[in-house]
């Protein structure tokens, strides 16, 4: 037998090794020390960071990043710095977190942008950081941010949002940036009257300096679209992000969606700028598309090749690359007026398959078909030779339909506008998808339940308060940018470079629940998991592309069930269709990429992450702050319930990238104890709200999903704050479901909202659910456990990770009576969590037969492949023998079981 090694935070602090002789349990959360990483710096000194692409970016426009310490290392005050290759950097940083003493949890670091970066890169501990000297000044009516490389000038009330916009050279490039909205009364095609178009623009509501340094500027505004006589639509928040030496500025937009699905129907969403063109020939504006691989659509607004009368190689070519032409042969020059020049271009990606580029004269005339392709970057350029402007939207087309335009670019003032949503497509249609085929009554909605999974009520399948977020780039130039240039920033919009620490970090800092190990392949059954492991995410990978899991509304999420005599998804079935984090689908991308590190994880656990985190959540109105439970439209389900809007789901992305807006997204979810009182998520199934409580200070709520939910929000607020009444509300539900008779065994309580103490439950009341833990519970409460010294929580919790699988005599001898549900594949990991903590080897091995075992999920899991191809479908694809939900708790009681007990396989 080996013996045990247990790391306690001490021992990772002082990154030695503590040999316990308590037991025989050896953990797998090995020090990188033992991995003779050469490149990992040790824990007491700071920590090693990588690019998460595995190279260093030529160019860096800024970036911001989180890394996370071990308790009590990193104090408030304790000086932190960046370096690269031994040379401290221009940085700024700031606490994302703090652990329970008080200490540094979690932290941010933001660098400039920088050309011929290192790859290696690190953070000291101890070593006073290098001011940079990014400029912020406030006025009644403006804040004006200066990077060195661009001036930006944003207004503080109004419809311009971005009142002037100057590059490095101090001459204006933009102006007039704002929100452009159009709506139509009614969807396209249904022409029973006529079709009326409004224009909305931003209206500034707020305007705050969210975090400011000397390298990094967040300003964020809030607003709402208004037409002119006076209507109001689609809340927004958009976030403006400056950085040190940097052209470029970082937006991320979000709107919440409060129209009338039924007779507002969005046709486009989008920011509008006014591009200066003055004094400029004709033939020396240029445009610019990005189009599919890096490859470039080049053209002068007047063009000066392919005439009858040859300029010249010389004129040709400069016009070609974008410099300036300064003077034409007299024959040209006497002819020019004959020339069109085309002032209007489109770039349209209507699918995720196809895009095209069109071009007019100027309104009023016809469009010529110019250029077409298949997947666009999504980046487009105007200016003349002394500099303009690039727009580019991330997921450009991923998140069709979306569009780019060129306005009148003939004369001095331009418009380019940058579309989430495109004005040629038809309009956003967000109603209903059925008629509610006579399901009136509690019997007739239990009923279909039964047959489509569907959890249907009139009117809860509204999208009113469901998000969105965009991301997208404005930056500045001094000169027509070459090919190469604009080809290399379309790729950096589409993957921004990013420092990462290793995985290493996260072991040693003991986060997440401490339930991260780094992959393993010694044994041929450790090999077979993490083969396991890999070929899941590689087929939900590949299932994104071959489904074509696209779109605005779609992207980033995957879908629940298949449909093996269709050989498709059940897209159109009820509840089997979009996933919408049924059984943490999240959370398995997430903890997966933690243990490996693997760019592409990290890619599609993020688009899960936006997408889930704001499609699938009310985010206002009577529903508000729950999420939908899995639905053909993402918030199609009437099952509002907390365990899809959990910030569990969250956390991981908000600590890695120090994202705002996912902070945002977690702090809605705080007071979702209230919104349970009116909507209460088990209301087919039995749960019912407190009798006798006409002041509303009561709410019913299970120890499970409900409670899960509320102490993943209130743990993060808690952490990120050190909000007092948070922390005691966490600690009281904590303490109160701990001293239940048979603790979480029960299910559910009445809980006082104020306060978050659940009333006692009769001892015989005993309610336990398949689903409790499978939504975030384990997670969250593994690291409440290692966060809190509440011995009567942690033991509370273990007997229900021991029993939950356990055996009918020991069920019976605790409880009174036994129960045999279903997922006991996923709850191995419970099992594994009880036996790394009471120090037991027959448990451990307990835990690894049941998830062998398989039951509630893959009694046998398969890597086999079944290629069908045309005409017996649309297009050839691969079939798995998989379930989304079975493959999240597969992947995730592997994962923490091979963290926990990961030596007993």
């Amino acid at each position: 037998m080996q013996k045990q090694f247990q790391v306690s935070r001490r021992d990772f602090v002082k990154n030695t090794l503590l040999v316990s002789t308590a037991g025989s349990l050896v953990s797998n959360q090995v020090l990188a020390s033992e991995r003779q990483n050469k490149n990992l710096v040790p824990a007491t000194e700071g920590a090693s960071l990588h690019w998460l692409s595995g190279q260093a970016p030529s160019t860096l426009q800024g970036t911001t990043w989180g890394i996370p310490w071990p308790k009590g290392l990193v104090k408030r005050e304790t000086p932190l710095a960046v370096l690269q290759n031994d040379t401290v950097q221009n940085s700024q940083t700031w606490p994302l977190a703090f652990w329970p003493d008080g200490s540094i949890k979690w932290s941010a670091f933001a660098i400039g942008a920088q050309e011929k970066l290192a790859e290696n890169w690190r953070v000291k501990i101890g070593q006073k950081p290098q001011a940079g000297k990014l400029q912020v000044k406030e006025s009644q009516d403006i804040i004006v941010i200066d990077t060195g490389k661009l001036r930006c000038e944003i207004a503080k009330k109004g419809n311009v949002i971005i009142k002037s916009l100057f590059h490095a050279q101090q001459k204006l490039v933009a102006q007039n940036g704002k929100l452009v909205l159009q709506v139509q009364n009614q969807a396209d095609g249904d022409w029973a009257e006529s079709t009326q178009l409004q224009g909305f623009e931003s209206t500034i509501q707020k305007v705050q300096i969210e975090n400011q340094g000397s390298v990094r500027a967040l300003i964020k505004v809030e607003g709402i679209h208004q037409n002119p006589q006076g209507k109001q639509l689609l809340p927004f928040v958009l976030r403006l992000y400056f950085y040190e030496n940097s052209d470029s500025i970082r937006a991320i937009h979000s709107f919440v969606y409060d129209a009338d699905e039924n007779h507002d129907f969005i046709k486009g969403i989008g920011f509008s700028f006014d591009t200066l063109l003055k004094d400029t020939a004709l033939y020396n504006r240029h445009i610019r598309f990005v189009g599919q691989n890096g490859g470039v659509f080049a053209e002068a607004i007047q063009g000066l090749s392919g005439l009858r009368r040859n300029p010249g190689k010389d004129v040709t070519q400069s016009q070609f690359e974008g410099k300036s032409v300064s003077s034409l042969p007299q024959n040209i020059q006497d002819l020019l007026k004959y020339i069109p020049a085309f002032g209007d271009y489109t770039l349209f990606q209507g699918s995720c398959d196809g895009f095209d580029i069109q071009k007019r004269t100027k309104s009023g005339y016809g469009w010529i078909q110019s250029a077409s392709g298949q997947r666009a970057s999504g980046l487009a350029y105007l200016g003349t030779p002394t500099g303009g402007l690039s727009l580019g939207l991330r997921h450009f087309w991923q998140s069709y339909p979306a569009q780019i335009d060129i306005r009148q670019a003939q004369t001095d003032i331009a418009q380019m506008t940058l579309w989430f949503w495109a004005p040629k497509a038809s309009a956003m249609d967000l109603r209903f998808y059925h008629d509610g085929m006579g399901q009136l009554t509690f019997e007739e909605q239990r009923e279909g339940l039964d047959i489509t999974y569907e959890d249907y009520e009139p009117e809860f399948g509204r999208p009113y308060g469901t998000a969105r977020t965009s991301e997208f780039f404005i930056q500045t130039y001094t000169a027509t940018p070459t090919h190469e240039t604009l080809s290399k920033l379309s790729e950096e919009i589409e993957n921004p470079p990013r420092l990462m620490v290793l995985s290493e970090q996260f072991i040693q800092a003991r986060v997440f629940g401490n339930a991260i190990s780094l992959p393993n392949t010694s044994t041929e059954k450790h090999k077979a998991i993490e083969e396991q492991l890999a070929f899941y995410f590689n087929y939900y990978q590949r299932q994104i592309e071959e489904r074509r899991w696209y779109g605005f509304w779609n992207y980033g999420d995957v879908m629940h069930t298949y449909d093996n005599d269709r050989h498709v998804w059940r897209y159109d079935v009820g509840g089997f269709a979009w996933d919408n984090s049924e059984l943490s689908t999240d959370l398995w991308l997430w903890y997966y990429f933690l243990r490996t590190g693997n760019k592409d994880v990290f890619a599609m656990a993020e688009a899960m992450t936006r997408h889930t985190g704001e499609v699938d959540v009310h985010h206002i109105g009577r529903f508000s702050p729950l999420g939908s439970r899995h639905n053909v439209q993402h918030w199609g389900c009437s099952a509002k319930q907390l365990r899809i809007s959990t910030a569990a789901n969250r956390r991981f992305y908000y600590y890695l990238t120090a994202d705002e807006r996912i902070g945002d997204l977690m702090r809605e979810q705080i007071n979702g104890d209230k919104t349970l009182r009116e909507v209460v998520p088990g209301r087919k199934i039995g749960q019912k709200p407190p009798q006798n409580d006409p002041d509303k200070k009561l709410v019913s709520m299970s120890f499970g999903t409900d409670w899960g939910a509320l102490a993943s929000a209130w743990l993060t607020e808690w952490e990120r704050t050190g909000n007092e009444q948070i922390k005691n509300k966490l600690l009281n539900s904590m303490r109160t479901i701990a001293t239940q008779p048979k603790g979480f065994f029960h299910g559910e309580g009445i809980m006082e909202i104020a306060t978050g103490k659940f009333a006692p439950q009769p001892v015989d009341k005993i309610s336990v659910s398949h689903l409790s833990a499978v939504f975030g519970l384990t997670e969250i409460c593994f690291e409440l456990i290692d966060l809190v010294d509440m011995p009567e929580f942690k033991t509370a919790w273990l007997k229900y990770c021991e029993l939950y699988n356990g055996t009918d005599e020991e069920q019976k001898a605790y409880l009174g009576k036994n129960f045999k549900l279903n997922l006991a594949q996923g709850h191995a990991r419970l099992t594994a969590f009880a036996a790394y903590h009471l120090k037991d080897t027959k448990l451990a091995q307990r835990a690894w037969d049941e998830f062998y075992k398989g039951e509630g999920g893959f009694k046998k899991t398969s890597t086999k492949l079944t290629p069908i191809n045309p005409p017996l479908v649309l297009r050839p694809i691969q079939e798995g023998e998989v379930s989304t939900n079975a493959v999240a708790q597969w992947g995730l009681s592997a994962m923490q079981c091979l963290a926990y007990i990961g030596n007993q396989l």
